[in-house]
This record gives C-alpha cells, sequence and structure tokens, in this order.
C-alpha cells in the first residue's frame, strides 16, 4: 500500500512539475523545432563579391551559402508573419502529453531505482544511469505519438490570420498520410536521445548528495528541514546538468525533427545523420542549440525543483 501511494505522489509531482515548465518555455520549443527543422535551416543567400584588378567594381553573384537564421530572426519572423499565437503552437498536444510524460517517467525513476539499488552500491552512479535510461526508454516509447503531432504542428507554418489544424485534425492527417507507423517517426532518435537523460540525471544526483552534505554540515546533522535556499539550489544543479547533457547529445534532437517532417527525404537515424554531414556539414546538427538551451535549461529547473518541492510537502516535511 505504502509503495502504491510513493508511486502515486511520484506520478503528481512529475505531472504538475512537467506542466509548469511546458507553458513557461513554449515558445522557445516553437523557436527551437522551426531552427531545426530542413525548410528554415537552407535558406540560400546571395551576396555581391568586388573583382579586384580591374577598374570597375562590378558585383559578381558568389554562389548560394547555407546560413543558418538567429534566434531572433526566426522570433520575428513567426510574429510578422503568422503572429503571436504561433509561439504557442504544439502547445495543446504538449500539455496532453508533458503531464502523462512527466509522471510516467518520474514514476519509473523512482522504481527502477529501488530496484537498482537492491543490486548496486545504493544511489551510486551505475543506479542513476540505470534508472534514468529505463525510466527514458518506457517514457519515450509510449509518448512519441503525441510528440510526433506536436512537432508536425510546430513546423506548420500559414500566413497570419488563417485557420491552422488542431491536434487531433493533426493527428487524423498523420494517420490518412502514413498510416499508424507515422506515430512513431523519429523514435529511433528519441532513443538516442536516453544519452543525455542519462547525462543530466548523473550530474544532476551528485550535485544533488552534494548539497545535501553541504546542508547537513551547516544544519549541525538536522536532516529532512529544508529552506528556500536548498531548493534554489537544486534549480541550478538542474539548470547546469541539463547545459551539459544538451551540449553534449544535442545532434539527436536535431535529426529527430528532421525524421518527423511530412513527405521528407529522412528515413532512418542513420541515413539522416548521413544526409545532414554531407549536405550541410557537420555544424548542423547544432542549428538550434542556443534556443534549446534558453528553453531546456531554465524548463528543467522548473520541473526538478517543482517535483522535488511537491515530493517535500506531502512525503518528506517533517511533521
Amino acid at each position: 500500500m505504502a509503495q502504491s501511494k510513493d508511486t502515486l505522489l511520484h506520478l503528481l509531482a512529475g505531472g504538475c512539475a512537467g506542466t509548469v515548465g511546458a507553458i513557461v518555455t513554449c515558445p522557445l520549443e516553437v523557436i527551437k523545432t522551426r531552427l531545426q527543422s530542413s525548410g528554415i535551416a537552407l535558406q540560400p543567400v546571395y551576396y555581391p563579391q568586388v573583382q579586384l584588378g580591374t577598374l570597375s567594381a562590378g558585383g559578381v553573384v558568389r554562389p548560394a551559402t547555407s546560413v543558418s537564421p538567429t534566434v531572433l530572426q526566426v522570433l520575428k519572423s513567426i510574429l510578422e508573419k503568422e503572429g503571436p499565437k504561433s509561439l504557442f503552437r504544439g502547445l495543446g498536444p504538449n500539455l496532453v502529453g508533458v503531464a502523462p510524460s512527466r509522471a510516467v517517467y518520474f514514476a519509473s525513476y523512482s522504481k527502477a531505482k529501488e530496484q537498482f539499488n537492491a543490486i548496486f552500491v545504493p544511489n551510486s552512479n551505475i543506479v542513476h544511469m540505470c534508472s534514468a535510461g529505463c525510466a527514458a526508454f518506457v517514457t519515450n516509447t509510449m509518448m512519441n505519438p503525441i510528440w510526433m503531432v506536436k512537432t508536425r504542428m510546430q513546423l506548420e507554418r500559414r500566413v497570419r490570420g488563417s485557420k491552422q489544424m488542431n491536434a487531433l485534425q493533426c493527428a487524423r492527417y498523420v494517420y490518412q498520410t502514413e498510416g499508424m507507423r507515422g506515430f512513431y517517426r523519429g523514435l529511433t532518435a528519441s532513443y538516442a536521445g536516453i544519452s543525455e537523460t542519462i547525462i543530466c540525471f548523473v550530474i544532476y544526483e551528485s550535485l544533488k548528495k552534494h548539497l545535501e552534505e553541504i546542508h547537513l554540515s551547516t544544519t549541525n546533522g538536522k536532516a529532512g528541514e529544508k529552506s528556500s535556499s536548498n531548493f534554489l539550489g537544486l534549480m541550478f544543479a538542474a539548470a547546469f546538468s541539463k547545459g551539459c547533457a544538451s551540449c553534449i547529445a544535442y545532434p539527436h534532437e536535431v535529426i529527430r525533427t528532421r525524421l518527423r517532417e511530412e513527405g521528407s527525404k529522412y528515413k532512418t537515424f542513420c541515413q539522416t545523420a548521413r544526409l545532414v554531414a554531407r549536405e550541410e556539414g557537420y555544424a548542423a546538427f547544432y542549428r538550434g542549440l542556443l534556443a534549446q538551451l534558453f528553453r531546456q535549461i531554465p524548463n528543467t529547473a522548473i520541473v526538478l525543483s517543482t517535483y522535488e518541492l511537491i515530493v517535500y510537502l506531502v512525503r518528506d516535511k517533517p511533521k
């Protein structure tokens, strides 16, 4: 009974935390997805070049160069052409998916951690790695259809004022054009992204343990008592761990977005990686990284600290 109540607590805490984070950072999610797509990444730019050694400085058109727009340029383009509402494209499926997604993730992580603590040295790095990997695998498999619809909605470009597809219409369109398999496009890239989750949680758990040791030493060993500084420290720990993990494992995000594009030439994970590298260079794997960091760092800080706060208030608060 106690174990089932504990699992429900992690489901509740994870769901609430994910919802708060999704709403606050939705505009950055849209900008990041646009930057990752092939449609915006390959915009040819022509500019004049002065011929040296001639009296007339005639302009010569240099071949088209692939230039990736900046975060501000994409933001300006969306606001001018589509309106502010487009910054919240995909928020519907995001909210529908993020609460159960975070709930499933944190519940799976907590349950896996219990199991692996009985096998390995309790709360060691190997426990955190295995727990995070298992939780990410379960969550990605269950939630991929929702994230697929969200990505398609965020990539949809319409003229300001025109009617855009809602989540149900988008899902129906994906099913009609691609069948059930269409909802699982990009799943292999999501599995590759498990490495990001593992890196993030290993760093976060290490920093969290270090912060708890500092707290115990400064409060003369009074365990269980927490203040606002504790949760502020957890926010910084979450932000730092997610920043490191995103920088290391970011290429899978670009590959996943390309795989989810409608009618694209991208078919499999390895084929997409080779195609992007050959046509756009290795720098293309980091398109949208700045927007990702702007979004994910505060989002992860909000999600993890909210999760820890809810767990503390419901279960761990001293009587």
